[in-house]
This record gives C-alpha cells, structure tokens and sequence, in this order.
C-alpha cells in the first residue's frame, strides 16, 4: 500500500547512490543501489525513482544494515543506522549514473 506523498517528498527518499565493486558488477544486470531514508518503504522507492529518473522499476529489494560502532579517543559511539536499496529495471531502462563530458 503506497502512502500518499508529495513528489518533494518522495525525492527526498533517496539519499545517494552507492559505487562500490559490487554495485558496479550488479550494473551489468540492469540493478541499481541507493542509500535510502530508514523509514522508506519498498513501494515508495519505487515510486521515487521512477519520478525522479523516468524509468519503469520491476524490483525493489531493501538492506536494513546494523549501526557501526565507532571510537572517538576513549569515547564509543555508533555511526547512524541506515537503509540500501537495490533497484532492478526494466531491460530497455538505464541511469546514467556517470554522464560524458
């Protein structure tokens, strides 16, 4: 059931997008991996992308990774906790995600 949001609103889901050795390998299936506000839900990132870069999305799948501890000097604390998607598009769908110059 998708939550009745304003368009700023849904763009605002999507925090970043992730280049790391295997988001780069899961380009070449078409699969692409986002940072994602913790309270995003799957039917919301779907929509977020398909405004925001006008393709038609067939797959959403969600990490909800655990908080990272980190030190400070003597001090102990934790990195915020997030949330990844991976989107999956449709075959004749692509996000240019590094333009030509």
């Amino acid at each position: 059931m998708v939550t009745e949001q304003k368009e700023r609103d849904l763009i605002d889901l999507i925090r970043k997008p992730i280049i790391t050795e295997k988001a780069t390998i899961l380009l070449e299936e078409n699969k692409y991996v986002f940072d994602v506000e913790k309270k995003a839900t799957k039917p919301d990132i779907k929509k977020a992308i398909e405004t925001l870069f006008d393709v038609k999305v067939t797959k959403v799948n969600v990490q909800n990774l655990p908080r990272k501890k980190r030190r400070m000097g003597r001090y102990m604390g934790t990195k915020p906790q997030y949330k990844r998607a991976i989107v999956t598009l449709a075959e004749e769908d692509s996000i240019t995600l590094f333009p030509e110059v």
